[in-house]
């Protein structure tokens, strides 16, 4: 059977993100956004809304620049796949993990540009490979798995 694992996220930062080095001296970035999702209650006819709260992981250099932009409350479009990992707490229990590892991110707003902070879509994309504004990614191609989680150091 075949598999497909692709997420597409467009929210807000619910942290600032926390950039730290891998033993290989690869830079890794964790950061939750919370995405909102509006709905017409069909039995009572109002508004509702649900919050969906997620954990991202991000390596390489795109790792440092979402690091050096980016800041809670600042909404992002992300790309990525989903991974899960599981491993043995200090206490000897058995822990998991699901969160998203980005494959490429959108800022989707402007600093203040001239035009009074609108959030329309800004032109700067960090993906792989296929960045604007001239930004060469350091990265291995999407299809190449991140860092072992055993170098994962939290």
């Amino acid at each position: 059977m075949a598999s497909f694992n692709k997420v597409i996220l467009a929210g807000n930062l619910t942290r600032d993100p926390q950039l730290s080095m891998l033993p290989s001296n690869t830079p890794v970035c964790e950061f939750g956004m919370a995405i909102n999702r509006k709905w017409r209650d069909q039995r009572t006819n109002e508004m509702r809304e649900d919050v969906c709260f997620v954990d991202l992981r991000i390596f390489g250099r795109r790792a440092e620049v979402l690091n050096q932009y980016m800041s809670k409350g600042r909404p992002l479009l992300v790309e990525g796949h989903l991974r899960f990992d599981q491993w043995e707490g200090k206490d000897g229990g058995k822990r998991s993990k699901l969160y998203v590892v980005v494959d490429s991110f959108t800022f989707i707003d402007s600093r203040g540009g001239g035009d009074g902070g609108s959030r329309q879509p800004s032109r700067a994309a960090v993906s792989s490979g296929r960045s604007a504004g001239g930004f060469q990614d350091e990265m291995p191609p999407i299809d190449e798995a991140p860092p072992n989680s055993d170098d994962i150091p939290f």
